[in-house]
């Protein structure tokens, strides 16, 4: 069992005992500690939206979270089964105060989290996520009497909202996607996704959708995180069914993978780099991606004449560089777009229909469009934590082991080398450190990471 309190909320296995897993009272404390902070906060109406993905514990624990808000005397907009970024959009629709998404994302089923928002429709600062964190470790919550209790209300219409907003963005072109004729292949893990990128893909104009795993059951059919180990089965439907490509979501649908026509993988870490590509051939500006996410992106945003800088791992450091530099996109290169003419926050919805454009103007397929891109490899290895790392021991050393190396600390330690990057950092969301390593090919990327995991296993 495993219990997770960060800055963005409060993730953990369901079941087993208070203070060690995801329990109810576990719930029921964190969801009064926000409510209280954001009525302390006073900004934005006291309403709060909450959406969940299709998990199965996700009714359970959106009725205690509800609940909580409204003991608190905060309303509640419950918007029911719908995406991350539909709540994030929900929120700033409704000028709420904020918002509570139950999801615990790629983990598999027996996760489950609540990621919390401020009005803006943002993941929290990190100052106001330990006021939050502070308020539930006190258990300084300030209930209200029978009279004063926060209202509910379902709305479950703004999956349907979201999708309209996508298609209004102007570098959609709806018009170019129905013309291509595409045959697109959907895998949403039995989750939200296959409400909305469906009905995405059909209001495009897409020829024929083939749908795999679009029943929102919470029952994932494989690992749900989008890598290509887990992607063997939409791989195999996109080449026998004759698809241009095939698109997978995580079960919030912030992330977004891609299979090209034969199968192979688009690449997670090139759905950012060809969606900014698209943009910035229409829109000069600045891009911004986490420290762990190929130099890809940098190579294209300076091929347009454009500058890039890079930010802590985290959706809320990407979104405080972009907002700093006036990015135009950005995001991580996990899958996850940030296009900020829609809004600040990842969106795998705002992703597909800019990459179908991007496909559609360029009419050549989805394989000839990863070959226009810079080849990078980036190996991932990650260690599992029994007790803490000396991360400044371990600077040393590596620095003493790559002496022609820049050294970056705003995230665990990334090195950057001549041909590639290494970086070591404490998961945000797993009791885990992650190893990952950049360079141009396979063999010496895994050979970077390999060196530097053992360096840190025998430290």
């Amino acid at each position: 069992m495993a219990l997770i309190k960060s800055i963005s909320g409060i993730r953990g296995t369901i079941g087993g005992r208070p203070g060690e897993s995801l329990t109810p009272p576990d719930i029921v404390k964190f969801s009064s500690a926000y409510g209280t902070w954001l009525k302390r906060r006073g900004r934005g109406d006291l309403k709060v939206v909450t959406g969940r993905d299709a998990r199965i514990s996700g009714e359970m624990v959106a009725a205690l979270v509800n609940a909580s808000l409204r003991s608190v005397g905060i309303d509640v907009v419950d918007a029911g089964l719908v995406t991350t970024p539909t709540v994030e959009i929900a929120v700033t629709g409704l000028g709420a105060g904020g918002g509570i998404i139950l999801t615990a994302s790629h983990n598999p089923a027996q996760w489950n989290a609540l990621k919390l928002l401020n009005e803006a429709g943002e993941f929290l600062s990190d100052a106001d996520g330990r006021e939050v964190l502070a308020i539930a470790e006190r258990e300084d919550f300030d209930y209200v009497s029978y009279d004063n209790l926060g209202q509910q209300k379902v709305d479950t219409d703004w999956t349907q909202r979201h999708i309209e907003a996508v298609l209004a963005m102007p570098l959609v072109d709806a018009e170019a996607i129905a013309g291509a004729g595409f045959i697109v292949a959907v895998d949403a893990v039995n989750s939200v996704g296959g409400l909305a990128m469906p009905a995405l893909l059909k209001a495009l104009g897409v020829k024929r959708v083939i749908e795999l795993y679009c029943e929102p059951t919470g029952l994932f059919p494989h690992n749900p995180e989008p890598l290509p180990e887990h992607l063997s089965e939409i791989s195999r439907v996109v080449k026998e069914e004759g698809a241009h490509l095939g698109f997978v979501v995580d079960p919030d649908v912030d992330r977004l993978a891609i299979v090209c026509e034969d199968g192979s993988m688009f690449g997670e870490e090139y759905t950012l780099v060809s969606v900014a590509d698209y943009v910035l051939s229409h829109s000069k500006g600045p891009t911004v991606s986490n420290m762990s996410s190929t130099r890809a992106l940098q190579d294209v945003t300076e091929s347009h004449g454009c500058t890039y800088s890079s930010a802590p791992v985290g959706e809320v450091n990407v979104v405080a560089e972009m907002k700093q530099t006036g990015a135009v996109i950005g995001g991580e290169g996990n899958g996850g777009v940030i296009y900020p003419a829609l809004h600040y926050g990842r969106d795998a919805l705002a992703g597909a229909a800019l990459f179908l454009t991007h496909l559609a103007h360029e009419k050549i397929s989805c394989s000839d469009l990863r070959r226009r891109y810079p080849d990078y490899y980036i190996a991932k290895k990650r260690i599992d934590l029994a007790g803490d790392v000396d991360l400044a021991e371990l600077g040393r050393m590596l620095a003493g082991e790559y002496p022609r190396a820049t050294v970056d600390t705003r995230d665990g330690i990334k090195l950057d080398l001549p041909s590639g990057w290494v970086q070591i950092r404490k998961s945000n969301t797993e009791p885990i450190l992650r190893v990952y390593a950049e360079e141009r090919d396979r063999e010496r990327a895994e050979k970077l990471a390999a060196n530097v995991t053992a360096i840190v296993k025998n430290l």
